[in-house]
């Protein structure tokens, strides 16, 4: 088994750069080497992920360059790729990329305290980490719609009934 942590709990455990390229590094171990038949993704601290590191919004050098990071460099195809190998366990604030990203996994478990929001239409983006793909998928696109225009959040309960979670643990 394989145990990969998002480990900057200062930050929430913001999707930036450097955490962003150190998951996918893991990632790609876990698909080059057949020997490893589970991968466990979690984040320190109390929240599992805050989204994209918002210091980090507008610094590509140029649009191409952010459409490129965002498509091609991201962790969405690795987990998607891992399918039932890979299993996310999430808690506290799950927003942005901490919603998308694990809704490609073959397995999510939430703690009973988890959230899940889309807070990017409030700032005029889309979901940018893969949501557009993976949670249509996993609840529909009325569902996903919802989330992405509401930009409420939904609790670990309302996320097993839809389908966006797996398991609840008490």
């Amino acid at each position: 088994m394989l145990s990969i942590t998002l480990n900057r709990p200062q930050r929430r455990n913001a999707y930036g750069r450097r955490l962003r390229d150190a998951l996918v590094d893991a990632l790609r171990l876990a698909l080059l080497d057949d020997g490893i038949a589970r991968v466990v993704l979690d984040g320190a601290g109390p929240v599992f992920c805050s989204g994209g590191d918002l210091d980090e919004f507008g610094t590509a050098p140029d649009l191409a360059t952010a459409h490129f990071v965002r498509t091609r460099a991201g962790a969405a195809r690795p987990i998607h790729r891992l399918g039932k190998r890979i299993e996310v366990r999430v808690q506290g604030a799950c927003v942005g990329a901490g919603v998308e990203l694990p809704a490609f996994a073959g397995r999510v478990v939430a703690a009973a305290d988890a959230t899940f929001r889309l807070p990017e239409a409030a700032m005029g983006l889309i979901p940018g980490a893969g949501g557009t793909v993976s949670l249509p998928r996993r609840i529909g696109r009325w569902r996903t719609l919802y989330l992405a225009l509401a930009g409420e959040p939904i609790d670990a309960r309302t996320a097993l009934a839809w389908g966006l979670v797996d398991d609840v643990l008490p």
